[in-house]
């Protein structure tokens, strides 16, 4: 059974000693200077400069560039953030909650004929509505009706949050083999799997991945810049990222579900 090297994603430099108490691997991203321990997105080729518009992708692009053929070929690959955990299915999370008991820690036996884990799906129906007031203003005055439309489609969210005709745009510029199956996808699917995370059984899968979701970002650039003022561009490549990783690897790979939980370390840091 292969082991299980999870990357845990953090903002905070005083949360080192957390992340390695669940057996984590410590990625500090953004500015901050991060002390000895922690991996960072700022050194060799990195596009750490572009944190504020990638979010946890300036990671990603780092360990593509830099790391991920150092890696063995005998561990699962996986991601997580310091609010977003993959929970251990031996452990309830109720009144009686243990959080070191509760993060999924070992490879399951279950996961032996897949290649890869996502988070359980959300529906885009669970919007939540002061969100929608806050951010979707501009949606809701072109379109009033909006807000009783049932069966929202992943592009709905999209132009509600992020910039009407924005998603459009970036499809626009996928290469053939992805583009009109990207469109069916965000215009099809009222679900998809959340956390923005995953883990995987091959780093050849992982470099697949990278390399088509990269390129395409970088197209995006050209198009859309970096002068992002509004909340839902400034992290638009963020946000395209999010709705392609749940796309590219039900396409490609054979995907297995599983639950993950929110809880900030930050949190635990004060107890």
């Amino acid at each position: 059974m292969k082991k299980a090297k999870i990357y845990c994603l953090c903002l905070h430099n005083n949360l080192l000693d957390r992340v390695k108490s669940l057996q984590y691997l410590p990625v500090g991203l953004g500015k901050q200077n991060f002390s000895n321990g922690w991996l960072t997105d700022n050194t060799g080729v990195n596009i750490s400069n572009k944190n504020s518009y990638y979010g946890e992708y300036t990671f990603h692009y780092w360990l593509w560039k830099n790391h991920l053929d150092k890696i063995s070929d005998d561990e699962w690959i996986g991601f997580c953030a310091y609010r977003r955990f993959w929970q251990n299915k031996n452990q309830e999370l109720d009144e009686k909650f243990n959080f070191q008991n509760s993060v999924l820690k070992h490879v399951p036996e279950e996961w032996e004929n897949y290649q890869v884990i996502l988070g359980n799906k959300i529906s885009i129906d669970e919007l939540k509505w002061m969100k929608v007031f806050k951010y979707g203003k501009k949606a809701l005055l072109r379109s009033p009706g909006a807000i009783f439309k049932k069966n929202r489609t992943i592009k709905f969210q999209f132009d509600m949050f992020h910039g009407n005709g924005v998603l459009d745009k970036a499809i626009d510029l996928l290469d053939d083999e992805n583009k009109n199956d990207f469109k069916n996808f965000v215009n099809s699917e009222t679900s998809y799997n959340q956390g923005n995370m995953f883990i995987c059984k091959s780093k050849n899968i992982i470099k697949s991945y990278y390399k088509t979701l990269f390129t395409w970002l970088e197209k995006c650039e050209g198009v859309f810049g970096f002068d992002l003022k509004e909340y839902g561009n400034i992290r638009i490549y963020a946000f395209l990222a999010e709705r392609f990783l749940p796309y590219w690897f039900n396409k490609n790979t054979k995907v297995k579900e599983w639950p993950i939980f929110f809880y900030d370390l930050r949190d635990l840091n004060d107890k």
